[in-house]
């Protein structure tokens, strides 16, 4: 049977991430969507092995603390993981899968799959339209708008560390040259 593929989309917040992984999804049906571990208590709608595994903070621990996980991050009091198991066991069965990650996950996974796991960046423009985008969302406080502007400035210093890089300076020009370099990753 023919290994699954591993991509990683990888990009600072406000870059589009988020809008080019909704399109990808619906035009790569083979793409399954990786699905982490969660402490998170289960929204209204989720369903338990599709958008999350939900599982207790003690049941998180425990499998953190066998080396359950590939990569891990503790986000607004909630733990979040990606299971070795789950991973290989898609993989091993010919399922490409998709995932969407901050760098300290991807180095995780670039460090755990090798060459095997594909990582596009996903670049702003620049920064000042990063900061642009960011404010026109409306959605954060300035504080939080800051925090994420500093992530960002330290995340594309990064840009050139992965397997491609695609500038989302027009969204369908960027959305094009991502599902090329899919395929591509799909078809080798």
């Amino acid at each position: 049977m023919v290994r699954g593929k591993i991509i990683i989309i990888v990009a600072p917040s406000g870059s589009g991430k988020s809008t080019l992984i909704k399109r990808l999804k619906e035009e790569f049906r083979q793409l399954h969507w990786s699905v982490s571990f969660t402490t998170r208590k289960q929204r209204e709608g989720e369903v338990d092995g599709k958008h999350y595994f939900f599982i207790s903070e003690e049941e998180f621990l425990k499998k953190k603390a066998q080396g359950d996980f590939i990569e891990w991050a503790k986000v607004h009091e909630n733990y979040y993981g990606t299971s070795k198991g789950f991973v290989a066991t898609k993989v091993d069965n010919g399922f490409s899968l998709l995932f969407d990650l901050d760098v300290q996950g991807t180095d995780s996974m670039k460090n755990e799959f090798g060459d095997e796991a594909k990582a596009i960046y996903i670049a702003p423009p620049n920064l000042e339209e990063l900061e642009s985008r960011l404010r026109g969302r409306g959605t954060d406080s300035e504080d939080v708008i800051n925090v994420r502007l500093d992530n960002a400035k330290k995340e594309i210093l990064r840009k050139d560390d992965y397997d491609f890089c695609v500038v989302n300076d027009d969204l369908d020009k960027a959305y094009s040259e991502l599902r090329r370099t899919v395929a591509s990753i799909l078809e080798g």
